[in-house]
Formats: structure tokens, C-alpha cells, sequence
């Protein structure tokens, strides 16, 4: 399974960005990603950004996050993921989301 952290950027270099998101400082390659600005938001994974996310997204991928570490923690998942969860959805929302029809 692959995980990606939001992480805002704070500093550019090139071909990298300083990125602080979840706690911890990393530098990542933005190889994947082309140009990116001071205060944009990027799903980082293995030391690569993978993708160019907006402020709600990097709130929603949070959300999870916290979710699944409250759930490895031993803590009940009755947290609110900051939107719909699969396991909440109905039968037509489902197929919307797996399809987009």
C-alpha cells in the first residue's frame, strides 16, 4: 500500500522544495510534479512528489491519515474523516465514485 503525505512547500530549489507537512521537514524532488511556488500543496511519497493537490485535499488526506493512525493506535474509527467514507456512502454514490457516472 502506498501512502502519500500532504506537504506544503516552503522553499524552492531547483528540481527540489523544502516541504513541511504531518510534523516533520523533508526536501523532495519535484521531478514529477514540473514548477511549484512557496505555499503550494503536494502529496509526497518516498521522497518524490507524486501530485499537486489544493489545501482541501491536503485537509481531506490528513483527515484519513489521522484516521488510520487513531485505528493503529487502538482507537475507534468514529472520527469524522472530514468527508464521505466509502463505508458510509449508498449504493449509487458508490458506483459514482468508481465509475464517475
Amino acid at each position: 500500500m502506498c501512502i502519500g503525505i500532504p506537504m506544503q512547500v516552503g522553499a524552492v530549489e531547483p528540481g527540489h522544495a523544502v516541504c513541511e507537512g504531518r510534523g516533520e521537514r523533508r526536501r523532495v524532488s519535484t521531478a514529477l510534479v514540473g514548477a511549484v511556488a512557496p505555499g503550494d500543496w503536494l502529496l509526497v511519497f518516498l521522497g518524490d512528489a507524486r501530485e499537486r493537490i489544493d489545501a482541501a485535499r491536503a485537509t481531506e488526506v490528513n483527515a484519513a491519515l489521522d484516521l488510520v493512525l487513531g485505528a493503529m493506535q487502538g482507537r475507534g474509527a468514529d472520527g469524522d474523516a472530514g468527508f464521505a467514507l466509502p463505508s458510509r456512502m449508498s449504493a449509487q454514490q458508490l458506483r459514482q465514485l468508481a465509475t464517475g457516472r
